[in-house]
């Protein structure tokens, strides 16, 4: 059974940094996409990055490029959201998710995810 347990966020000032990360266990990491999305009061949960299961690729949403980098450890079975330059429209709640073993399609889209991390809340105040 996969388990995907969070941890990081919390509150910050616009125009800081938080990093989130995401441990997985019960699969083998390195066969998995991994991807982050995000929950914000009255909108639904939008993709905000995505990376491919050798790391090779990475994918954002626009409203988060330049700002925030995706990144995993696959000896430590852990994804990484590195945000940068927060603003308060970022306020949310976070979550990690892995896809199906080798999967290769699109990573930006919800339906591409089986399972889910806890979520973790980050609050980005003016």
């Amino acid at each position: 059974q996969v388990q995907l347990v969070q941890s990081g966020g919390g509150s910050v000032q616009a125009g800081g940094s938080v990093r989130l990360s995401c441990q997985a266990s019960g699969l083998t990491f390195n066969t998995y996409a991994m991807g982050w999305f995000r929950l914000a009061p009255g909108k639904e949960r939008a993709f905000v990055a995505g990376i491919r299961l050798s790391g090779s690729r990475e994918y954002y949403a626009e409203f988060v490029k330049g700002r925030f980098t995706i990144s995993r450890d696959n000896a430590m079975n852990t994804v990484y959201l590195q945000m940068n330059s927060l603003k308060p429209e970022d306020t949310a709640v976070y979550y990690c998710a892995a896809t199906k073993p080798y999967y290769v399609g699109t990573v930006s889209t919800r339906s591409s995810y089986d399972s889910w991390g806890q979520g973790t809340q980050v609050t980005v105040s003016s």
